[in-house]
């Protein structure tokens, strides 16, 4: 914990840039969700156009609303996040993200990452 003196306008409204930013990724994320899962339907209409095989164009939309559900758990933690920092900046008593947090989220961005870029070269 590291106390502070009274808190600050600048500091107030860091917060809630930083809320705001959470909200936008939250909703890039709902909306990333939604494109994956419709290119699913997009490839199985090029796939009966074009006579090809598809293998499992299901799995775009899975993958699609697990996304779209990701968004919605980083909106959570935003809320979360806002709250918890402005009831610290408050009281005097600031602290960090838990490290624990940092990594759990880096770990699903990479999943995430990981899972487009698998579905990419399998549409290929």
């Amino acid at each position: 914990m590291y106390p502070t003196a009274e808190p600050r306008a600048s500091d107030a409204l860091a917060n809630e840039r930083t809320f705001l930013a959470y909200v936008r990724t939250a909703l890039a994320m709902i909306g990333f969700g939604f494109v994956i899962a419709r290119f699913g339907l997009f490839v199985e209409e090029i796939a009966a156009v074009a006579h090809l095989r598809v293998s499992s164009p299901h799995l775009s939309t899975a993958f699609g609303i697990a996304m779209a559900f990701f968004g919605v758990a980083v909106a959570c933690v935003g809320t979360w996040r806002y709250v918890a920092t402005d009831r610290e900046l408050r009281t005097g008593a600031f602290r960090a993200l838990p490290s624990a947090l940092a990594y759990a989220f880096s770990v699903g961005i990479i999943a995430i990452g990981l899972l487009v870029a698998l579905l990419l070269i399998a549409y290929r």
